[in-house]
């Protein structure tokens, strides 16, 4: 082989190099993703059966038509966007306020830092399991220290007016520490000097915070928002154990539908079309995501 070979060789193999490392990936996300995906977007375009899922005939829109007919299908949209929205709200709110308390060296801070860390170590179901204890009617810790105090017990996760947000408070519970961690690390990224220059200046401390703090943590906030909006569209445990979807479909969000759809009415077709719809809604959280960040970007740049 000669010298001038070689070197064709050696720069082919530089310029395939790429695509052989991506190509395992990609053959994983094709197998284990977009085929799954694939197959659901065909099946909501059918009118598949549970107890015949490969004879299905092609019907077009009309599961989408008949989720559209439907009022249930709205309330479930409404109690999927609301729920993402005050998990959102609350969750990055919570986290954020955490994190600006313990980012000061204090006493104890470990300590404190593994204590709010536990709802996020906590796997989903025990932590469920365990909501629910403390939720019980009867003879749970929310309701005995209502007793004590000579109130009258609440129904939790059995009355329209409280199941949602009880199931709000438990997920904001297991979200706000992963946030946490998240703008924690962003604070650690924010130069001192800078910091301290603004209180030379005369800046009080919510200044401070507006003109200095905030533009650095605001793209960690931006990021961990969009992952907490799509993690809550797509939550089912937390909801499914603790009541269902109900009462009266209060808690129903679109995974919990399409549970109850696929697997209790047996209308595979029609799952798959509430699958769908839920992919758009988190396609478009990413979708905004996405134009904020290029605004910011642009108005950071200027």
């Amino acid at each position: 082989m000669t010298p001038g070979s070689s070197k064709w060789l050696s720069g082919k193999g530089k310029a395939i190099a790429p695509y052989v490392f991506i190509l395992p990936p990609l053959a994983y996300l094709a197998v284990f993703m977009f085929w799954p995906l694939a197959r659901q977007m065909w099946l909501s375009l059918t009118d598949t059966r549970l107890t015949n899922p490969n004879g299905g005939s092609f019907v077009g829109l009309e599961n989408y038509q008949w989720l559209f007919d439907d009022p249930e299908f709205y309330t479930t949209l409404n109690v999927t966007v609301l729920y993402a929205a005050v998990t959102v709200v609350l969750g990055v709110a919570l986290g954020t306020i955490s994190a600006l308390a313990i980012n000061r060296p204090f006493p104890g801070r470990p300590l404190a830092r593994a204590i709010m860390l536990f709802g996020w170590a906590v796997p989903n179901v025990a932590a469920s399991l365990i909501w629910l204890w403390m939720y019980n009617e009867r003879s749970g810790v929310f309701n005995d220290m209502l007793a004590s105090l000579g109130l009258d017990r609440v129904s939790w996760l059995t009355s329209t007016h409280m199941a949602f947000s009880s199931i709000v408070a438990v997920t904001v519970w297991q979200v706000a520490p992963f946030v946490m961690l998240v703008v924690l690390a962003a604070l650690q990224s924010v130069p001192d000097e800078v910091r301290e220059a603004a209180r030379v200046d005369g800046a009080d401390a919510l200044s401070v915070f507006r003109a200095v703090t905030l533009p650095h943590i605001l793209p960690s906030l931006q990021l961990v928002s969009l992952l907490v909006a799509v993690w809550s569209i797509r939550r089912f445990d937390i909801i499914y154990l603790l009541t269902g979807g109900g009462p009266i479909g209060s808690t129903s969000t679109l995974v919990v539908k399409i549970r109850q759809t696929a697997f209790e009415s047996h209308e595979l077709g029609v799952a798959s079309a509430y699958g769908a719809i839920g992919l758009i809604l988190a396609l478009l959280v990413a979708f905004v995501h996405f134009v904020t960040d290029r605004r910011r970007q642009k108005w950071m740049a200027q």
